[in-house]
């Protein structure tokens, strides 16, 4: 009889995989040994029995009237998220927002390094910033199969957007963090993330909407 399949985590598991590390690396950097799951909850805003239940899902780790150790902690995350070794990623849009991706610090600091950049504009190919030098789209799956590049974050217009995502996949690309503002098609192959800023700030101003008619119908 066949293995019955694992089944995987909730998306809000994994997501929240990202917070706990994020905490323990700061405990860590205080000289923090151990945690229990009540002050890594409460350090995120989650339950803690959602902890343990998240950590559930990937093996058992600490021990019950102990709690868990910080480092060992962290770095099993660090292996389940994948951050434990270094991703180069490849840019395409060097506009603001993608100039901005390639002067941030940290993502090295995560686990990922924008290795190479691309643009089509002539009066920014040849440039380096943060020590990547920006080149030629036209260059852009040769780059990639030389590296071996498997990640690829789109900075460009929306206009654009699907093409570049069809010319990463072409190339071999296979997961892919958009922040055009538009929604892009890929193929079940592809892991695709996309951060629409303007999106966010709305959600944001909805609920100070909210708030506001709230606190307007509660005067006297």
């Amino acid at each position: 009889m066949a293995d019955t399949p694992i089944p995987a985590p909730p998306e809000p598991a994994v997501t929240r995989l990202s917070l706990y590390l994020r905490h323990l690396e700061e405990l860590r950097a205080d000289g923090v040994v151990t945690i229990s799951s009540t002050r890594i909850g409460s350090a995120v805003g989650c339950s803690a029995a959602q902890v343990r239940k998240d950590l559930g899902y990937f093996g058992q780790f600490g021990r019950r009237g102990v709690g868990y150790p910080v480092e060992d902690l962290a770095a099993s995350l660090r292996h389940i998220l994948g951050t434990h070794r270094l991703w180069p990623t490849a840019l395409v849009g060097v506009g603001n927002l993608g100039s901005a991706l390639l002067a941030y610090e940290g993502f090295k600091r995560r686990g990922f390094m924008i290795s190479c950049a691309f643009d089509n504009d002539p009066q920014k190919i040849g440039r380096v910033i943060n020590s990547v030098l920006i080149r030629d789209v036209a260059e852009f799956s040769s780059a990639v199969c030389e590296r071996g590049i498997r990640l690829g974050i789109i900075a460009v217009g929306a206009r654009t957007a699907q093409t570049v995502v069809d010319m990463m996949i072409r190339a071999g690309i296979e997961g892919i963090l958009n922040f055009a503002p538009t929604q892009v098609r890929v193929p079940d192959t592809v892991v695709l993330y996309a951060e629409d800023l303007a999106i966010r700030l709305e959600q944001i101003t909805y609920h100070l909407m909210r708030r506001g008619a709230a606190e307007t119908s509660s005067s006297p």
